[in-house]
């Protein structure tokens, strides 16, 4: 069963990756594209979710435990939000309009 557009998708931590021990916690992160909702720990970065606005995908990289990249995208416009542990938690959002 296909699920409607706009539900949010939330996808299970990695099992390498730590995120329920120490860290600053839960964080949602909004854009232009949509919202990330992620957990920091203290030796990793995991997705809660990832909730694209209407007209927009969502897409997940992550290629490292203490760094994850969440992009949504569009047909003219892309949001990039990074969420990293190093060398401290914080989130930075890129917003590129074409």
């Amino acid at each position: 069963m296909k699920a409607p557009t706009g539900t949010p998708r939330t996808t299970a931590p990695s099992p390498r990756v730590d995120c329920e021990e120490g860290g600053p916690g839960l964080h949602t992160v909004p854009s232009e594209g949509g919202k990330v909702t992620v957990r920091y720990g203290s030796r990793g970065v995991c997705l809660i979710s990832a909730v694209p606005s209407r007209g927009y995908k969502a897409g997940t990289s992550q290629t490292a435990d203490d760094t994850l990249t969440v992009t949504f995208t569009s047909a003219d416009h892309r949001s990039v939000i990074t969420a990293t542990i190093n060398p401290s938690a914080r989130a930075s959002v890129r917003e590129t309009s074409f």
